[in-house]
């Protein structure tokens, strides 16, 4: 699998796996707040633990950036309730 990017100019975090790029987009809520609004994994990458790579990549920039995570997001809102602290 590659490895998680974060594209922060386009406010999102991606995986390119056999040319289908996986995503995990989120956005400014103001200088603290970062909402995690959008994760897409392509429906022929599915299954390969993708999606919880983006968001435990996310998870973890925020946190090193003391950012608060609001989570629109339902598949990010369901991991921060089971692995987020």
């Amino acid at each position: 699998m590659s490895d998680i990017l974060h594209q922060a100019d386009q406010q999102q975090f991606i995986c390119v796996v056999d040319g289908k790029t996986s995503r995990l987009s989120y956005r400014w809520l103001d200088a603290g707040t970062v909402d995690a609004c959008s994760t897409q994994v392509p429906s022929e990458l599915r299954g390969q633990g993708i999606a919880d790579k983006l968001a435990r990549s996310f998870y973890d920039w925020a946190r090193a950036e003391g950012l608060t995570i609001v989570p629109s997001c339902s598949y990010i809102d369901v991991w921060l309730r089971r692995h987020g602290s």
